[in-house]
């Protein structure tokens, strides 16, 4: 039971990279395929439809793990209170200039908003990144599960390549999104935007598998290794579609950080908050996980819910389809 628990939230964590990571993507890129003020707004257009509903999978997932696992809800959330509060600060900052920037009409109020939309969206992808590459290294944990560590343990070398990693490959599912969903010059320059992209994902792939062997060594779980194959074939999927397949390209980076997500979660299974050093345990969701009767009420809830917000979101994208030029938002 814990290890479908386990699974569960892993499900929820990666729809939210999927969803959420192509509007935080946008955003990461947004200076270099808008060079003026429409074509700026058109980039944040293109996601409005979709970016308040993208992170109801961050929200639940932060409330499966309370329901599923709530040792490891209050391990985290009190060992990492100051990244959390960054986070939330940052989420509400991107939200807030996505609403107030066509609010004035006045140049220098489009363009404080525009900067805030890119370096809170930035910023968000890179804290995710070291969250995630902290979690792959391990943290140090006392004898009941809680973080022992500094605000600046976590700004390892490790965690920082997570977290360029993460910069590179939201940027090309970001460039590929815009390719379906702009229309002239930003679209253009989004093409280009992800041959370059794509160099720096292959390049911090290899630095960052490498990094994670030889921290783990070579005996993982053979999900990893399996998850691990999946997206080198995914990158592979992921060149040959550019400048032939916009939907390709889209569709071979969603595969690319599906495999991501699941090599992490295979790399961390059986624990929920690995130890530092590597090897040394950690929470393990075992101990993590209430009794069977809470578990049994927490995954039913949460599936429910899981099922509605796949078919909500579902629907949103089929009646939002289709691409929007600058003459569509200018008028």
């Amino acid at each position: 039971m814990p290890t479908v628990g386990y699974c569960v939230i892993a499900l929820m964590l990666t729809a939210y990279v999927l969803s959420d990571g192509f509007d935080l993507g946008i955003a990461t890129i947004a200076p270099f395929i808008a060079r003026n003020d429409a074509e700026r707004r058109i980039a944040m257009e293109s996601i409005g439809p979709f970016w308040n509903g993208n992170e109801v999978c961050l929200i639940a997932a932060g409330a499966a793990l309370f329901a599923l696992f709530p040792t490891a809800y209050a391990a985290s959330f009190s060992g990492f209170y100051l990244p959390f509060m960054v986070v939330l600060w940052l989420l509400m900052f991107r939200g807030i200039s996505l609403e107030l920037r066509e609010h004035l009409s006045s140049e220098l109020w489009h363009q404080f908003w525009d900067v805030a939309f890119w370096a809170s969206s930035t910023l968000l992808v890179v804290l995710f990144g070291v969250a995630l590459g902290n979690l792959i290294r391990g943290v140090p944990l006392d004898a009941s599960g809680y973080f022992q560590g500094s605000f600046s343990f976590l700004l390892n070398p490790y965690a920082i390549a997570v977290a360029l990693l993460a910069v590179c490959v939201l940027g090309f599912h970001g460039a590929a999104f815009a390719r379906l969903r702009i229309d002239g010059p930003p679209a253009v320059r989004a093409a280009s935007a992800l041959t370059a992209l794509w160099w720096c994902v292959a390049a911090l792939y290899v630095i960052v598998s490498a990094a994670t062997l030889y921290l783990r060594g070579f005996g993982g779980h053979w999900a990893t290794y399996a998850c691990g194959a999946i997206a080198l074939a995914a990158l592979i999927a992921m060149r040959l579609a550019l400048g032939k397949s916009d939907v390709g390209a889209f569709a071979a980076s969603s595969l690319f950080l599906i495999a991501l997500m699941g090599a992490a979660a295979a790399t961390m299974y059986p624990y929920i908050l690995p130890g530092y050093p590597p090897g040394s345990g950690g929470l393990s969701i075992d101990a993590a996980a209430p009794s069977v009767a809470a578990m049994t009420t927490a995954l039913t809830v949460t599936i429910g819910g899981g099922i509605a917000v796949v078919a909500y979101g579902s629907l949103v994208f089929r009646r939002m389809a289709g691409k929007l030029r600058v003459e569509d938002v200018v008028r």
